[in-house]
């Protein structure tokens, strides 16, 4: 049995960056970009009026001067000809500053008469000019962290880019294995459950930017296991749902192990989900979940959707903790590394009563892991605590 830093370790030594493909700036919001972008053209790609009001050919006018309005300049119709001295335009917003102004005087601050604009007494002492690049000028790099967010995409545009060059989304194939399972909508047998951990890890895995897919269940013989695998050819990822552990019935690895399986472990000091197992089927990853639910998803967040990351061109490490106190005592804890279900509250964090790793109700009211070390001799109210929101 092997620590969670170790098996992580493991785990992510098993995938890497898959390759790049180019889709549509609709299409890439939460994508991961697989090379930088260079901006094609500035942004303003002219100089820019930043208020509604008068572009004027004098630098440092004087209350009482006055203009004569030649003309008008608007977004998208911009004043073709060159300001002279004693000359106005009228500017809107995000419009062209036109050749031979030096400044925009806001509207607040003339007054109109006709064709002629006197200043105010009191003058804006900005000049209200964007110069041409002052967001992004061209040639700029843009090469973001982490997954595109909407800001992200919005530069993109404004850097004219049509279509951007993203990591490929991990195929994960999820197999859910055991005689006990029956389809959500089907009638089971009494002696049946319903698989429900299939679900939660496809909709975990994509968000986080994977693509899962879903196949028949694999009952408890070695040859409907092999036809689920041969179904997941193709696949980047494998993952698969119980029987992983050692029963008469859990046959994963068996089935695995007659495909050529190169295992890197099995079993991991942790709860929920010690009966983890990991390897490589013909050079693709390959994952074994418990077949609880609170253990199957527990594992997912934390050695699968690290396992995603990395496939993305992302940084490789554990997943995102937090630090947060207790609102309620914890008890002491064994040899395993425990995550608990746990919720915020107004003044911190509180475990759950039951930690059952078969009770999805629990884990569904839960929005953290509260993740306690080997070994903790126990914590009371306001001590710190490492959290992972869920």
């Amino acid at each position: 049995m092997i620590s969670v830093e170790d098996a992580l370790d493991r785990v992510l030594s098993l995938v890497g960056p898959l390759g790049s493909e180019y889709v549509p700036l609709r299409q890439a919001a939460g994508r991961v970009l697989s090379q930088p972008l260079t901006a094609q053209r500035a942004q303003p790609p002219f100089p820019a009026s930043a208020m509604d009001g008068y572009a004027i050919p004098t630098a440092d006018p004087r209350p009482g001067h006055t203009f004569h309005v030649i003309g008008e300049s608007a977004a998208g119709h911009g004043f073709g000809g060159c300001l002279k001295d004693g000359e106005a335009v009228r500017i809107f917003t995000g419009a062209p500053v036109p050749e031979g102004a030096k400044r925009v005087v806001i509207q607040e601050d003339v007054v109109r008469q006709g064709a002629r604009v006197t200043l105010r007494d009191r003058i804006d002492h900005q000049t209200y000019i964007r110069p041409v690049g002052s967001d992004f000028a061209q040639g700029d790099v843009f090469d973001p962290s982490g997954p595109l967010r909407p800001a992200n995409l919005a530069l993109a545009a404004a850097m004219n880019h049509a279509e951007l060059p993203v990591r490929r989304r991990p195929v994960v194939a999820l197999i859910a294995t055991g005689d006990e399972l029956a389809m959500p909508g089907e009638t089971p047998r009494h002696d049946q459950i319903i698989a429900s951990n299939t679900f939660g890890l496809a909709a975990m895995i994509e968000a986080a930017g994977g693509r899962a897919r879903v196949l028949p269940i694999a009952r408890d013989t070695l040859l409907s296991l092999d036809a689920a695998f041969n179904l997941a050819t193709g696949a980047d990822l494998i993952v698969t749902i119980g029987g992983a552990s050692v029963g008469d019935h859990d046959l994963v690895a068996a089935a695995a192990e007659a495909r050529g399986l190169e295992r890197s472990f099995y079993k991991v000091a942790m709860r929920p989900g010690k009966p983890l197992m990991a390897g490589r089927l013909h050079g693709t990853p390959i994952v074994g979940l418990p077949g609880n639910p609170v253990s199957s998803m527990v594992c997912g967040a934390i050695f699968v959707r690290p396992m995603l990351h990395v496939m993305q061109g992302l940084p490789a490490g554990p997943v995102l903790r937090h630090r947060s106190v207790l609102s309620a005592p914890l008890a002491a804890n064994g040899p395993r590394e425990h995550y608990m279900r746990g919720r915020r509250t107004a003044s911190g964090v509180e475990a759950f009563e039951s930690q059952d790793s078969a009770q999805l109700g629990i884990l569904a009211a839960a929005d953290v892991l509260i993740v306690q070390s080997p070994h903790d001799p126990g914590r009371e109210i306001g001590a710190e605590v490492d959290i992972i929101p869920i």
